[in-house]
């Protein structure tokens, strides 16, 4: 008995928010080594949540990654995997490589997924509603970095969406896009679910991966950063604490918010239902960051 009195207050403190966010649209960055789990159960947790937050009348909305696939298969290929500032170096095989695995793998095994748990997902390459430019990066000494075929989103058709938001269904998008000269373009997940965030005037925006959140020690869970708000950021950039991948991470999550998105959280997606955890408990979990 005690323990049906417990799952009882937790739907009703979950009730609160489901008033407030019913109608809204959530978009979820779905990232990091869970993805590509041995274990079932793991990866089919997030697709459950997605289909849970449909069900009480949220929207979501998912942008994946596949990193970590994508270097597997380039290791397979003789090729090496090589980043700068958070970004991966994309010459044009590469890019074909990305595309492959992100577009035509993994985009339909999250969808496959969705639909298997009982909601209704489609899936979009992101060339096919994302246009970017290619991304410059500037060296310490303010040099030019060339890292290919790299794109900054600058643009997306958000119709298709809506249109699949109208009908129930949840749009599930690669982070690929076409570049100004035609071609596929690798974009850094984070950035297009900010993008896609910021177009569709979401509610929240939650980025998913394989740590805990913002850390003030990255070998320590314990100096998780609970609460950020974007006028701290600077000062951790210059501290270090904002490094390497997260450097895009907490700039598109400042993008969001100054674009008018409420809050980007950063959750770790191991820790099952992290998601509804984040949105629909009182304490949350990993990083909020607010105005």
């Amino acid at each position: 008995m005690n323990e049906l009195i417990t799952k009882a207050a937790t739907l009703l403190e979950a009730l609160p928010y489901i008033l407030r966010f019913h109608g809204a649209t959530f978009v979820v960055k779905y990232g990091g080594s869970f993805m590509d789990s041995p274990d079932p159960a793991l990866r089919q947790g997030v697709a459950r949540d997605i289909v849970f937050l449909r069900a009480i009348g949220i929207h979501p909305v998912v942008v994946h990654g596949g990193g970590k696939a994508i270097t597997r298969a380039m290791e397979k290929s003789g090729v090496k995997a090589q980043f700068i500032q958070g970004q991966r170096v994309t010459d044009e095989a590469t890019a074909q490589v990305v595309d492959q695995v992100l577009s035509r793998e993994i985009n339909p095994e999250v969808v496959r997924t969705i639909n298997e748990l009982g909601g209704r997902a489609r899936g979009f390459a992101g060339t096919d509603i994302l246009r970017c430019r290619r991304l410059a990066l500037a060296g310490a000494g303010g040099e030019a970095i060339d890292i290919g075929y790299v794109g900054e989103v600058v643009s997306v058709n958000t119709e298709p969406l809506a249109q699949c938001l109208r009908e129930g269904i949840t749009p599930v998008i690669s982070p690929t896009a076409l570049g100004e000269d035609g071609r596929v373009h690798n974009c850094n997940a984070d950035v297009a679910a900010a993008q896609v965030a910021i177009a569709l005037k979401a509610r929240r925006l939650v980025f998913m991966s394989d740590v805990p959140g913002l850390m003030r020690d990255p070998k320590d869970p314990a100096t998780v950063i609970t609460h950020l708000e974007v006028s701290e950021v600077p000062a951790l950039k210059k501290d270090g604490v904002v490094d390497k991948g997260m450097i895009p991470k907490v700039d598109s999550a400042v993008a969001a918010i100054q674009a008018g998105v409420d809050k980007v959280s950063f959750v770790d997606g191991r820790v099952p239902h992290s998601v509804l955890l984040e949105i629909l408990t009182d304490k949350g979990i990993g990083t909020e960051v607010v105005r």
